[in-house]
This record gives C-alpha cells, sequence and structure tokens, in this order.
C-alpha cells in the first residue's frame, strides 16, 4: 500500500494542514500505517501535482502561510480502485523479533531491555488509542455509535490497533517473564 492512499483516506474526514495529517497520523492512523512527516508533504506534494487533492493556502497574520487539503473527486476515484483491489497479505518485518530469535545467555539482558522498551511503548500507544476511543464514542456506547456516524472505518482501524497494542502487551510481558527465569537461574 503507498502512502498516498491512507493520505486520500484520511482526507475522507474533511480539509486539513499537513500538519493536522501528520497529528491524525500519530494519533489514529499510526495503528496502521506509519509515516514520518517529511514523507507526508512530499506525498501531498505530489498527490497536488496528479490532481489528487487540492490545496488550498490561507494566508494568517503573525503565523506561517498554512496549506489546507482536500480529496478530489480523481483522488475519491483513486482510492476507490485502491479500496476494490484485492488486499496483499501482511508480512511482518520486526527487527526486535530478529534480536529475539538470537537470543542466547550473552545477550538475554540487551534483548531483556528491547523487550521492555516496546512494553512501555505499547502501553502509551494503548493509552492513547484508548483516549481516542473515548472521545470518538463521545458517551454514547459503541452499537450507538456505530448506528450513529457516517463513517466507521476509522473507529475499526482504532479497534485494530488497540487489539495489535494488547497482544504486543501481553507477548511482551510473557517473554520478559521468560527471560528474567532465564536470567535467574544462569547466573
Amino acid at each position: 500500500m503507498a502512502l498516498r492512499n491512507a493520505i486520500l483516506a484520511a482526507l475522507l474526514e474533511g480539509e486539513a494542514s499537513g500538519y493536522d495529517l501528520a497529528k491524525g497520523f500519530d494519533a489514529s492512523v499510526a495503528n496502521f500505517w506509519m509515516a514520518t512527516p517529511q514523507q507526508l508533504y512530499r506525498e501531498l506534494d505530489r498527490l497536488a501535482a496528479e490532481g489528487m487533492i487540492h490545496t488550498r493556502v490561507v494566508h494568517q497574520q503573525r503565523r506561517p502561510t498554512k496549506r489546507l487539503h482536500t480529496i478530489t473527486p480523481a483522488g475519491r476515484a483513486a482510492l476507490r480502485r485502491f479500496i476494490e483491489e484485492p488486499a496483499k497479505p501482511t508480512a511482518i518485518r520486526d527487527e526486535m523479533m530478529v534480536k529475539v530469535q538470537g537470543v542466547d545467555a550473552e545477550t538475554a539482558a540487551a534483548v531483556r531491555s528491547a523487550i521492555a522498551e516496546k512494553l512501555q511503548w505499547s502501553k502509551a500507544k494503548l493509552t492513547r488509542y484508548e483516549r481516542l476511543r473515548v472521545r470518538l464514542l463521545d458517551g454514547r456506547s459503541e452499537p450507538a455509535y456505530l448506528d450513529e456516524v457516517e463513517r466507521v472505518g476509522p473507529y475499526l482501524t482504532l479497534l485494530r490497533g488497540i487489539c495489535f497494542e494488547q497482544e504486543n502487551i501481553r507477548w511482551a510481558e510473557f517473554a520478559l517473564s521468560v527471560i528474567d527465569r532465564r536470567l535467574a537461574t544462569h547466573t
């Protein structure tokens, strides 16, 4: 999947600046797509050049000029074509898993440290996702929310991110317990 499709999908929510999109990617889209702000801005320029988005320049007093982006009919059509294509199977490429695969008595402490860091990162990310879920629901039950909102996709992807981080936490806690037991018996 190209970054362009993630941007086009994000713009379905409405007009947004590159800064807003970067914040949105960090808060919600990051559960399934990672991009640096530089990658995002480069892709916005390409999408505008291809007519997939319209960019409107807003001059502000005492603040930098702001560029606001909206998806065009051509962008919607491109996104629709992407959505209708069969999805490719997900391939996991996780550098930490290579480290875990190679763990031995000499490297156990370093691998333990990497897993502990991942655990804290996943807990923090899960907390952010749960806060976003509460904001989206806005006091409604999940069934009521899903019946009322126009677009359920952002909520469904958020739930996937929540499940992913919950599993990361479960696995990290288990892996730490295994490594801790091994370290205790081999020292």
